[in-house]
């Protein structure tokens, strides 16, 4: 399945491969995948000190 709706994704997938700009960055359980700082850094952004 190929889907952009992470929590669909998430609800049905046993494993994830994320792709980010034609690049893998993570493969996993959704778990794995949503603790992976590469897919937090890709798709939520990160919070920069002020």
């Amino acid at each position: 399945m190929l889907e952009h709706h992470l929590d669909l994704v998430m609800q049905f997938s046993d494993r994830i491969y994320v792709i980010d700009f034609g690049k893998l960055i993570a493969t996993g359980t959704p778990e794995e995948v949503q603790a992976n700082p590469h897919v937090i850094d890709a798709y939520l952004g990160v919070v920069e000190d002020e």
